[in-house]
């Protein structure tokens, strides 16, 4: 905001202290010239390489989703706060985003919706991240992932569907990306007023942070036009930084360009990191014909479906308050097929059902598309989906068939249909043989 301004630039002699000012586009050239026209020959075009890093790596978005645990069908939210006053994190961890964040993981549908969330580096520092993770507890056991502020941000961004932020990069790459944005703070007075930045604030839609949130990013999705200032105005020249850079480093040491073209580094595939939701689940449920659930979870007990349906509460073992253990209709956890804190998937269903008796089903989830569950009449069943998803909404889907009064036997040979909002997902249910005790 201050990069151009003669205090930034020039030292005490009333000369610039810089030999070379990089810039990504003529428009910064020209406000240069305005505001310190000393510095203008230090000035030189050389594009954006983080942009171009993200120009490069967009073939890969279905990855940076699946990285993420964003499952097909599914809409990432991911929400942006700069280091700043104003910021949509602010200066205190009691400003918007710390409340924001847990009002989206509550009441957007845990299925349908994926929250991920980028903090700038210096409010990790600023305020430690212990501090962070405190403030933004209640979100993360509902599902909120922080994102590594330096090594996958970018991924994350290329991996969204919409974007909640502010005025700082993160959100205005996103929009130059052409991902619908939302502003939760909109300091325009931080700005300077010629520069894009400032007309991509004042143009960009807001977000109502005392409105329900769903109906405001559907219609955000829905009616999206990009804005042209961001694309245009990042770079001046995309694709070319990693020349232009190489080609001003050599020239300043005096020394000739290597052969080989000049190469900028990919972006990394991030590890794999799902949803971790420990918080309870009221979940709403609808059978809709043969074999078929439709469900919606929602990350907290208080949660309404605007649907209504029939309503269940599914809780992993795991949370943070066990009276919920003592009237959950679904207890779940994870785990691998071969864990031996737990035993086998046959042996910790069996031991779940003793220790919380109110249940009507548990479920220990193995893979990414396959749990194994156990009723309470004793059946040991196995379900599995060829696409992707939270197999405890499968068992859930389950659940919501049985106390319908229908059977697992009528599932059988076609198998359990489970609808999350637009995605279907085809349950195999298969019974499992009962090891004998």
């Amino acid at each position: 905001m201050f990069g151009l301004s003669r205090e930034w630039l020039l030292g005490e002699d009333g000369a610039p202290f810089v030999d070379a000012l990089v810039l990504s586009h003529p428009e910064q050239m020209e406000r240069l010239r305005a505001a310190c026209p000393e510095a203008v020959h230090t000035a030189v075009l050389a594009g954006d390489p983080c942009f171009d890093r993200v120009l490069a790596a967009r073939g890969h978005r279905e990855r940076y989703r699946r990285a993420l645990g964003t499952h097909p069908g599914q809409r990432l939210v991911l929400l942006n706060s700069t280091w700043h006053t104003e910021s949509l994190f602010g200066d205190g961890g009691d400003d918007l985003l710390p409340t924001l964040l847990p009002r989206l993981t509550s009441e957007l549908p845990a299925d349908e919706y994926r929250v991920a969330a980028v903090l700038h580096p210096n409010i990790w520092y600023g305020h430690s991240p212990g501090q962070i993770r405190i403030w933004l507890d209640r979100a993360r056991r509902s599902g909120l992932t922080l994102v590594d502020p330096i090594d996958g941000w970018r991924q994350a961004l290329l991996a969204a569907d919409v974007v909640i932020g502010d005025h700082g990069s993160v959100t205005y790459y996103g929009a130059a990306l052409g991902t619908p944005v939302l502003l939760g703070a909109a300091p325009l007075a931080a700005l300077d007023p010629d520069a894009p930045i400032s007309d991509f604030v004042r143009e960009a839609p807001r977000l109502d942070p005392t409105a329900p949130l769903r109906p405001q990013l559907d219609t955000l999705m829905a009616e999206h036009q990009p804005l042209p200032s961001p694309a245009e105005f990042i770079t001046s020249h995309p694709g070319e930084s990693a020349a232009r850079l190489r080609r001003l480093f050599y020239a300043q040491l005096g020394l000739s360009e290597p052969d080989e073209p000049a190469l900028l580094e990919p972006l990394p595939l991030p590890p794999y990191e799902p949803p971790s939701r420990t918080a309870p689940l009221r979940v709403a449920t609808w059978l809709r014909g043969s074999g078929e659930v439709a469900v919606e979870r929602y990350a907290d007990p208080r949660s309404e479906s605007a649907g209504g349906g029939e309503v269940h509460l599914a809780v992993h073992e795991d949370t943070r308050d066990p009276a919920h253990l003592a009237i959950a209709d679904v207890v779940f956890r994870e785990g691998s097929a071969t864990d031996p804190r737990f035993g086998s998937p046959d042996r910790w269903t069996a031991e779940a059902l003793l220790r919380y008796p109110h249940s009507s089903l548990v479920a220990y989830v193995t893979s990414p598309s396959a749990c194994t569950v156990r009723t309470r009449d004793g059946q040991l069943l196995r379900l599995t989906a060829e696409s992707a998803a939270d197999p405890a909404l499968y068992a859930s889907a389950l659940h919501a068939w049985l106390a319908a009064g229908k059977s697992v036997e009528e599932l059988m040979p076609e198998g359990l249909t489970v609808r999350t909002g637009s995605a279907v997902h085809s349950v195999q249910v298969t019974s499992v043989r009962v090891t004998p005790a």
